[in-house]
Protein backbone atom coordinates (compact mmCIF):
# COMPACT_ATOMS: atom_id res chain seq x y z
CA UNK A 1 0.00 0.00 0.00
CA UNK A 2 0.94 3.64 -0.38
CA UNK A 3 0.47 5.24 3.02
CA UNK A 4 0.73 8.84 4.20
CA UNK A 5 2.12 9.08 7.73
CA UNK A 6 1.87 12.60 9.12
CA UNK A 7 4.19 13.40 12.00
CA UNK A 8 6.74 10.97 10.56
CA UNK A 9 9.62 12.73 12.33
CA UNK A 10 7.77 12.38 15.62
CA UNK A 11 8.04 9.68 18.26
CA UNK A 12 5.16 7.42 17.21
CA UNK A 13 5.32 8.42 13.55
CA UNK A 14 8.96 7.40 13.10
CA UNK A 15 8.39 4.01 14.74
CA UNK A 16 5.29 3.42 12.60
CA UNK A 17 7.17 4.42 9.44
CA UNK A 18 9.92 1.92 10.25
CA UNK A 19 7.36 -0.86 10.75
CA UNK A 20 5.47 -0.11 7.52
CA UNK A 21 8.65 0.08 5.45
CA UNK A 22 9.87 -3.24 6.91
CA UNK A 23 6.71 -4.99 5.77
CA UNK A 24 6.94 -3.58 2.26
CA UNK A 25 4.62 -0.58 2.19
CA UNK A 26 5.47 2.67 0.44
CA UNK A 27 5.45 5.56 2.91
CA UNK A 28 5.25 9.28 2.32
CA UNK A 29 6.27 10.92 5.59
CA UNK A 30 5.05 14.42 6.37
CA UNK A 31 6.26 16.69 9.17
CA UNK A 32 6.71 20.44 9.66
CA UNK A 33 9.80 19.91 11.88
CA UNK A 34 8.69 22.63 14.30
CA UNK A 35 10.77 23.59 17.33
CA UNK A 36 8.33 22.48 20.04
CA UNK A 37 11.23 20.26 21.08
CA UNK A 38 14.75 19.56 19.78
CA UNK A 39 14.64 19.46 15.98
CA UNK A 40 17.91 17.48 15.92
CA UNK A 41 16.11 14.55 17.54
CA UNK A 42 13.46 14.68 14.82
CA UNK A 43 16.12 14.77 12.12
CA UNK A 44 17.93 11.84 13.72
CA UNK A 45 14.71 9.82 13.59
CA UNK A 46 14.36 10.58 9.89
CA UNK A 47 17.97 9.57 9.22
CA UNK A 48 16.92 5.97 9.87
CA UNK A 49 15.08 6.00 6.53
CA UNK A 50 17.78 7.57 4.36
CA UNK A 51 18.44 5.63 1.19
CA UNK A 52 15.19 3.64 1.35
CA UNK A 53 13.52 3.87 -2.05
CA UNK A 54 10.06 3.24 -0.61
CA UNK A 55 10.23 6.30 1.68
CA UNK A 56 9.98 9.97 0.79
CA UNK A 57 9.87 12.86 3.23
CA UNK A 58 7.77 15.98 2.68
CA UNK A 59 8.28 19.02 4.89
CA UNK A 60 4.82 20.56 5.17
CA UNK A 61 2.51 22.00 7.81
CA UNK A 62 -0.94 20.48 8.26
CA UNK A 63 -2.37 23.99 8.38
CA UNK A 64 -1.15 24.66 4.81
CA UNK A 65 -4.51 24.13 3.14
CA UNK A 66 -3.35 24.27 -0.47
CA UNK A 67 -0.17 22.34 0.23
CA UNK A 68 -2.09 19.45 1.79
CA UNK A 69 -4.65 19.46 -1.04
CA UNK A 70 -1.88 19.35 -3.65
CA UNK A 71 -0.07 16.52 -1.84
CA UNK A 72 -3.18 14.34 -1.75
CA UNK A 73 -3.97 15.09 -5.39
CA UNK A 74 -0.49 14.24 -6.62
CA UNK A 75 0.28 11.17 -4.49
CA UNK A 76 -3.01 9.21 -4.54
CA UNK A 77 -2.55 7.46 -1.20
CA UNK A 78 -4.34 4.25 -0.31
CA UNK A 79 -4.52 4.98 3.42
CA UNK A 80 -3.59 7.77 5.82
CA UNK A 81 -2.32 7.72 9.41
CA UNK A 82 -2.55 11.19 10.94
CA UNK A 83 -0.18 11.45 13.90
CA UNK A 84 0.90 15.07 13.37
CA UNK A 85 -0.48 17.40 16.03
CA UNK A 86 0.52 19.98 18.56
CA UNK A 87 1.08 17.78 21.58
CA UNK A 88 1.28 18.46 25.30
CA UNK A 89 -1.33 19.19 27.95
CA UNK A 90 0.64 21.83 29.85
CA UNK A 91 1.83 23.67 26.72
CA UNK A 92 -1.81 24.18 25.73
CA UNK A 93 -2.13 26.52 28.71
CA UNK A 94 0.66 28.69 27.28
CA UNK A 95 0.08 28.62 23.52
CA UNK A 96 -3.56 27.71 22.78
CA UNK A 97 -3.50 29.00 19.20
CA UNK A 98 -0.98 26.33 18.20
CA UNK A 99 -3.58 23.67 19.02
CA UNK A 100 -6.26 25.29 16.88
CA UNK A 101 -3.90 25.77 13.92
CA UNK A 102 -2.55 22.22 13.93
CA UNK A 103 -5.15 20.03 15.60
CA UNK A 104 -8.31 21.66 14.25
CA UNK A 105 -7.42 23.50 11.02
CA UNK A 106 -4.79 20.92 10.15
CA UNK A 107 -7.14 18.01 10.77
CA UNK A 108 -9.91 19.39 8.57
CA UNK A 109 -7.33 19.73 5.79
CA UNK A 110 -6.51 16.03 6.21
CA UNK A 111 -10.21 15.13 6.18
CA UNK A 112 -10.75 17.13 3.01
CA UNK A 113 -7.77 15.45 1.38
CA UNK A 114 -9.20 12.04 2.25
CA UNK A 115 -12.69 12.98 1.10
CA UNK A 116 -11.63 14.17 -2.35
CA UNK A 117 -9.11 11.43 -3.09
CA UNK A 118 -10.92 8.17 -2.26
CA UNK A 119 -8.81 7.26 0.76
CA UNK A 120 -9.69 3.74 1.87
CA UNK A 121 -9.10 4.35 5.60
CA UNK A 122 -8.06 7.27 7.80
CA UNK A 123 -6.54 6.33 11.16
CA UNK A 124 -5.80 9.27 13.43
CA UNK A 125 -4.32 9.90 16.86
CA UNK A 126 -6.70 10.85 19.61
CA UNK A 127 -5.64 10.78 23.26
CA UNK A 128 -6.50 9.41 26.69
CA UNK A 129 -6.76 13.09 27.66
CA UNK A 130 -10.27 13.17 26.18
CA UNK A 131 -11.55 11.34 29.29
CA UNK A 132 -10.98 14.55 31.22
CA UNK A 133 -13.13 14.72 34.34
CA UNK A 134 -14.22 11.07 34.06
CA UNK A 135 -13.44 9.07 37.19
CA UNK A 136 -14.96 5.66 36.36
CA UNK A 137 -12.08 3.23 35.85
CA UNK A 138 -10.98 1.78 33.54
CA UNK A 139 -11.68 4.41 30.89
CA UNK A 140 -14.00 2.86 28.31
CA UNK A 141 -14.58 3.95 24.71
CA UNK A 142 -18.27 3.52 25.48
CA UNK A 143 -18.15 6.31 28.10
CA UNK A 144 -19.27 9.86 27.45
CA UNK A 145 -16.24 12.18 27.14
CA UNK A 146 -17.76 15.66 27.11
CA UNK A 147 -15.74 17.20 29.96
CA UNK A 148 -12.14 17.81 28.79
CA UNK A 149 -9.73 19.49 31.23
CA UNK A 150 -7.33 21.06 28.71
CA UNK A 151 -7.52 22.62 25.27
CA UNK A 152 -5.32 19.79 24.01
CA UNK A 153 -7.93 17.29 25.17
CA UNK A 154 -10.73 19.40 23.67
CA UNK A 155 -8.91 19.49 20.32
CA UNK A 156 -8.60 15.70 20.29
CA UNK A 157 -12.26 15.25 21.17
CA UNK A 158 -13.03 17.67 18.34
CA UNK A 159 -11.05 15.44 15.96
CA UNK A 160 -13.27 12.50 16.89
CA UNK A 161 -16.41 14.54 16.19
CA UNK A 162 -15.03 15.88 12.91
CA UNK A 163 -14.03 12.39 11.75
CA UNK A 164 -17.49 11.04 12.55
CA UNK A 165 -19.07 13.81 10.51
CA UNK A 166 -16.97 12.95 7.45
CA UNK A 167 -17.72 9.25 7.92
CA UNK A 168 -21.43 10.07 8.04
CA UNK A 169 -21.55 12.57 5.17
CA UNK A 170 -19.06 11.05 2.74
CA UNK A 171 -18.69 7.41 3.78
CA UNK A 172 -15.02 7.93 4.70
CA UNK A 173 -13.88 5.09 6.99
CA UNK A 174 -12.20 6.65 10.03
CA UNK A 175 -10.71 5.18 13.21
CA UNK A 176 -9.56 7.24 16.17
CA UNK A 177 -6.99 5.83 18.59
CA UNK A 178 -6.81 7.08 22.15
CA UNK A 179 -3.17 6.58 23.12
CA UNK A 180 -2.24 6.19 26.79
CA UNK A 181 1.12 7.71 27.90
CA UNK A 182 3.43 6.36 25.22
CA UNK A 183 7.12 5.85 26.10
CA UNK A 184 10.20 4.09 24.79
CA UNK A 185 13.28 4.65 22.58
CA UNK A 186 13.25 7.86 20.50
CA UNK A 187 10.66 9.30 22.92
CA UNK A 188 9.57 12.92 23.28
CA UNK A 189 11.85 15.14 25.42
CA UNK A 190 8.85 16.94 26.96
CA UNK A 191 7.47 13.76 28.54
CA UNK A 192 8.14 12.49 32.05
CA UNK A 193 10.34 9.50 31.19
CA UNK A 194 12.73 11.64 29.15
CA UNK A 195 12.73 14.57 31.59
CA UNK A 196 13.35 12.29 34.55
CA UNK A 197 16.21 10.39 32.90
CA UNK A 198 17.96 13.59 31.86
CA UNK A 199 17.64 15.18 35.31
CA UNK A 200 18.64 12.07 37.27
CA UNK A 201 21.79 11.55 35.21
CA UNK A 202 22.68 15.23 35.55
CA UNK A 203 22.13 15.16 39.33
CA UNK A 204 19.31 17.68 39.05
CA UNK A 205 15.91 17.54 40.82
CA UNK A 206 12.90 16.01 39.09
CA UNK A 207 9.45 17.53 39.48
CA UNK A 208 7.04 14.96 40.91
CA UNK A 209 3.50 16.26 40.46
CA UNK A 210 0.54 15.31 42.65
CA UNK A 211 3.17 14.35 45.26
CA UNK A 212 3.88 11.13 43.34
CA UNK A 213 0.31 9.84 43.62
CA UNK A 214 -0.32 10.19 39.88
CA UNK A 215 -1.10 6.94 38.08
CA UNK A 216 -0.58 6.46 34.36
CA UNK A 217 -1.25 3.59 32.00
CA UNK A 218 2.26 3.71 30.50
CA UNK A 219 2.24 2.03 27.08
CA UNK A 220 5.40 0.91 25.31
CA UNK A 221 5.96 2.24 21.79
CA UNK A 222 6.11 -1.21 20.11
CA UNK A 223 2.66 -2.01 21.50
CA UNK A 224 1.30 1.29 20.21
CA UNK A 225 2.65 0.65 16.71
CA UNK A 226 1.35 -2.92 16.62
CA UNK A 227 -2.09 -1.62 17.59
CA UNK A 228 -2.00 1.14 14.95
CA UNK A 229 -1.06 -1.27 12.17
CA UNK A 230 -3.68 -3.84 13.10
CA UNK A 231 -6.35 -1.14 13.14
CA UNK A 232 -5.07 0.36 9.87
CA UNK A 233 -5.42 -3.03 8.17
CA UNK A 234 -8.99 -3.47 9.42
CA UNK A 235 -10.98 -0.76 7.64
CA UNK A 236 -13.58 0.85 9.91
CA UNK A 237 -17.12 -0.40 9.32
CA UNK A 238 -20.53 0.71 10.46
CA UNK A 239 -22.09 -0.92 13.51
CA UNK A 240 -25.36 -2.58 12.44
CA UNK A 241 -26.48 -2.74 16.07
CA UNK A 242 -25.95 0.98 16.73
CA UNK A 243 -29.03 2.62 18.22
CA UNK A 244 -29.89 6.31 18.14
CA UNK A 245 -31.95 5.80 21.31
CA UNK A 246 -28.92 4.45 23.17
CA UNK A 247 -25.96 5.80 21.17
CA UNK A 248 -22.59 4.12 21.60
CA UNK A 249 -19.80 6.77 21.43
CA UNK A 250 -17.30 4.18 20.13
CA UNK A 251 -19.13 3.30 16.91
CA UNK A 252 -21.84 4.53 14.59
CA UNK A 253 -24.14 3.76 11.69
CA UNK A 254 -21.34 5.45 9.72
CA UNK A 255 -17.98 3.67 9.13
CA UNK A 256 -16.41 5.21 12.22
CA UNK A 257 -14.68 3.59 15.21
CA UNK A 258 -12.82 4.60 18.37
CA UNK A 259 -10.33 2.44 20.30
CA UNK A 260 -8.14 2.78 23.38
CA UNK A 261 -4.54 1.61 23.05
CA UNK A 262 -3.13 1.31 26.55
CA UNK A 263 -1.30 -1.21 28.70
CA UNK A 264 -4.41 -1.87 30.80
CA UNK A 265 -2.24 -1.72 33.94
CA UNK A 266 -1.76 1.70 35.60
CA UNK A 267 1.57 2.41 37.29
CA UNK A 268 2.02 4.89 40.13
CA UNK A 269 4.45 7.67 39.32
CA UNK A 270 6.68 6.81 42.28
CA UNK A 271 7.05 3.22 41.03
CA UNK A 272 8.01 4.49 37.59
CA UNK A 273 10.69 6.67 39.20
CA UNK A 274 12.00 3.73 41.23
CA UNK A 275 12.14 1.57 38.09
CA UNK A 276 14.01 4.32 36.25
CA UNK A 277 16.44 4.72 39.17
CA UNK A 278 17.25 1.00 39.05
CA UNK A 279 17.80 1.07 35.29
CA UNK A 280 20.01 4.18 35.53
CA UNK A 281 21.72 2.95 38.71
CA UNK A 282 21.31 6.40 40.21
CA UNK A 283 18.90 7.94 42.72
CA UNK A 284 16.59 10.82 41.84
CA UNK A 285 16.41 14.10 43.74
CA UNK A 286 12.67 14.65 44.06
CA UNK A 287 10.81 17.95 44.20
CA UNK A 288 7.28 17.08 45.34
CA UNK A 289 4.62 19.34 43.82
CA UNK A 290 0.80 19.58 43.62
CA UNK A 291 -1.11 18.43 40.55
CA UNK A 292 -0.90 20.81 37.58
CA UNK A 293 -3.87 22.48 35.86
CA UNK A 294 -5.14 20.28 33.04
CA UNK A 295 -3.68 17.06 34.50
CA UNK A 296 -5.78 14.13 35.64
CA UNK A 297 -4.75 11.98 38.64
CA UNK A 298 -5.17 8.62 36.93
CA UNK A 299 -5.50 6.97 33.52
CA UNK A 300 -6.45 3.34 32.92
CA UNK A 301 -7.37 1.93 29.51
CA UNK A 302 -10.17 -0.53 28.89
CA UNK A 303 -8.93 -2.34 25.76
CA UNK A 304 -11.72 -4.90 25.39
CA UNK A 305 -12.89 -3.41 22.07
CA UNK A 306 -9.35 -3.51 20.65
CA UNK A 307 -8.92 -7.14 21.70
CA UNK A 308 -12.31 -8.07 20.29
CA UNK A 309 -11.90 -6.40 16.91
CA UNK A 310 -8.19 -6.77 16.06
CA UNK A 311 -7.04 -9.45 18.50
CA UNK A 312 -4.33 -7.40 20.17
CA UNK A 313 -3.63 -6.39 23.76
CA UNK A 314 -0.52 -4.39 24.82
CA UNK A 315 1.47 -6.39 27.36
CA UNK A 316 5.00 -4.92 27.66
CA UNK A 317 5.90 -4.56 31.34
CA UNK A 318 7.08 -1.22 32.71
CA UNK A 319 10.34 -2.87 33.82
CA UNK A 320 11.14 -4.13 30.32
CA UNK A 321 10.04 -0.92 28.62
CA UNK A 322 12.03 1.36 30.93
CA UNK A 323 15.10 -0.84 30.46
CA UNK A 324 14.85 -0.53 26.68
CA UNK A 325 14.37 3.23 26.93
CA UNK A 326 17.44 3.65 29.14
CA UNK A 327 19.56 1.54 26.76
CA UNK A 328 18.58 3.79 23.85
CA UNK A 329 19.01 6.98 25.88
CA UNK A 330 22.57 6.15 26.96
CA UNK A 331 23.50 5.04 23.45
CA UNK A 332 21.99 8.08 21.69
CA UNK A 333 23.37 10.78 23.99
CA UNK A 334 26.60 8.97 24.71
CA UNK A 335 27.49 10.41 28.14
CA UNK A 336 25.97 10.10 31.57
CA UNK A 337 25.11 13.78 31.86
CA UNK A 338 23.10 13.49 28.61
CA UNK A 339 22.97 17.24 28.06
CA UNK A 340 20.77 18.39 25.18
Amino acid sequence: MKILVTGSAGFIGSHLTKYLLARGDEVIGLDNLNDYYDVNLKLARLEQFEGQASFRFVKLDLADRQGIADLFESEKFDKVVNLAAQAGVRYSLINPHAYIDSNIQGFVNILEGCRHNNIKHLVYASSSSVYGANTAMPFSVHDNVDHPLSLYAASKKSNELMAHTYSHLYGLPTTGLRFFTVYGPWGRPDMAMFLFAKAILAGEPIQVFNYGKMQRDFTYIDDIVEGVVRVLDRVAASNPDWSAEHPDPASSQAPCRIYNIGNNQPVELMYLIETLERALEKKAIKEMLPIQPGDVPETFADVDALVRDVGFKPETSIEHGVGRFVEWYRDFYGTDDCSI
